[in-house]
């Protein structure tokens, strides 16, 4: 099982972060970007550019059903555009595809395994990447890091097969031994920093001092820790500690995908935290006072749009 074809499905910044790094590694005709008829026109009209480099890019039509099916697919899409993603991606999934998702959350593996089938998903997270799109250019200085890993040991030839992959493409990856409870971590972190900070308008520079903000942040993380115990992962105080360390790092100034969704105005990923937190909350029997509020305020704003 050898990945030699590649298909992207998402020109958000980290579409087109990694359309950038395979296209140059391995080649444009070995990279697919599935769009739609209308993104192709808009693209090849506009342009995309990387660091203000232009993107030399294959860009394939989503009804395409002449080609073989991509040996990787990389799904690069917000929480809200999973539905349309999966359609896109059709085509250029076959028997020997894997799947490997760059998006938040951790409920989007399993949305994926029940259209395509869960054996072929490898569980990854994006790390480190400071990837921004403003019109159709990427800035990035760093391009992080994917944190692979699998749920299941009957997939680990797919995971040697993308692991090796990322080796011969020079892209910067770890094999997690414990891919869920990094994905559980993750998600926890964001279901704090991502929500509190569309809600209270404000950058990481309010998380970092002690206060209502911060609390607010911590109580709504440590909700997560009951739920990931009844879902298998033993998540505790100490990852949240962890967490804490990673977001007293964070740029004073910046600010979460979903405070920037609340200044454009824009749909945000909350069912892909507090919605998702809600439903398993419900599912236990366990408290989740922090995160339905959350929830209800992000909702209040978005109904403001």
């Amino acid at each position: 099982m050898k990945i030699e074809t590649v298909a992207i499905i998402g020109l958000g910044a980290l579409g087109i972060l990694y359309g950038n790094h395979f296209t140059k590694a391995i080649g444009k005709d070995c990279v697919r970007i599935v769009v739609n008829k209308e993104r192709m026109a808009r693209y090849r009209e506009q342009g995309i550019s990387f660091n203000g480099e232009p993107c030399d890019f294959q860009y394939v039509d989503e009804t395409d059903a002449s080609l073989e099916p991509a040996d990787l697919v990389i799904l690069a899409v917000k929480g809200t555009q999973l539905d349309e993603a999966i359609e896109t991606a059709r085509n250029q999934v076959g028997p020997e595809t894997t799947i490997i998702l760059v998006l938040n959350g951790i409920s989007s593996e399993e949305v994926i395994g029940a259209v395509f089938g869960g054996e072929k998903v490898v569980h990854c997270v994006a790390q480190g990447m400071d990837a921004l799109r403003t019109g159709n250019d990427v800035k990035s200085v760093h391009i992080g890091e994917l944190r692979i890993g699998i749920d299941a040991p009957e997939k680990q030839d797919r995971l040697d097969a993308v692991a090796a992959f990322f080796e011969e493409t020079a892209l910067p990856h770890v094999v997690e031994a414990d891919i869920l409870h990094r994905m559980w971590a993750k998600f926890m972190l964001n279901v704090g920093v991502n929500q509190v900070l569309m809600v209270k308008e404000g950058t990481f520079r309010d998380i970092h001092k002690e206060g209502p903000t911060r609390n607010l942040m911590i109580a709504a993380m440590r909700e997560v820790l009951p739920i990931a115990q009844k879902e298998g992962v033993n998540l505790t105080e100490t990852d949240l500690e962890n967490d804490l360390a990673i977001i007293d790092g964070l740029t004073p100034l910046g600010m979460p995908s979903m405070r920037q969704d609340g200044i454009a105005k824009r749909p945000s990923e909350v069912e892909l935290f507090s919605g998702t937190i809600l439903k398993k909350a419900k599912k236990y029997g366990l408290p989740s006072p922090t995160n339905q509020y959350l929830y209800d305020q992000v909702q209040a704003i978005e109904a403001t749009y």
